[in-house]
């Protein structure tokens, strides 16, 4: 399995309530985040979330789609979100939050290795554009978040 550490940052005109209640609200990925195809709650967690699992399915600007579950590991309302991921992506992601008054800092860390055998197998070539692809998703998703909270989105990296 082939890994992968991608990292990406997002600066938001926004307040840090409405960013993160954005994030934290999965299932509505859908409705403003292109890429995201579906999320379904297979489990509901505990009160604050912990433990949930989710199945995600994610489209891409290459022309594949992916499908994991991912377990609520850690909530901490508003600015640590972590998860375990399985399925055709393993591994862990992590939302940190941080304020500054109305601008909001986004960090999202997704390490992970593929477990599709065709992925596996072109790793050594195509990982640049895996890496490349995983980007595009996630500037997708600053842009998207920026537009539904009628905020600017200040950068994204």
């Amino acid at each position: 399995m082939k890994r992968f550490m991608l990292v990406s940052h997002w600066t938001l005109g926004a307040p840090i309530d409405p960013v993160w209640e954005a994030l934290y609200a999965a299932e509505s990925w859908p409705r403003w985040w292109k890429y995201v195809k579906a999320v379904e709650e297979i489990h509901k967690g505990d009160r604050s979330g912990v433990g949930a699992i989710r199945r995600y399915t994610w489209s891409s600007r290459l022309p594949y789609t992916l499908r994991f579950d991912m377990r609520t590991t850690v909530v901490e309302r508003p600015h640590r979100l972590e998860g375990e991921a399985v399925g055709e992506l393993t591994g862990a992601g992590r939302w940190r939050l941080s304020s500054l008054g109305d601008v909001t800092q986004v960090r999202y860390e997704w390490e992970v290795a593929t477990t599709r055998a065709w992925m596996n197998v072109l790793a050594p070539l195509l990982a640049p554009a895996f890496k490349w692809n995983h980007n595009q998703v996630m500037a997708e998703g600053a842009r998207s978040l920026a537009r539904l909270l009628d905020a600017p989105l200040v950068s994204s990296a």
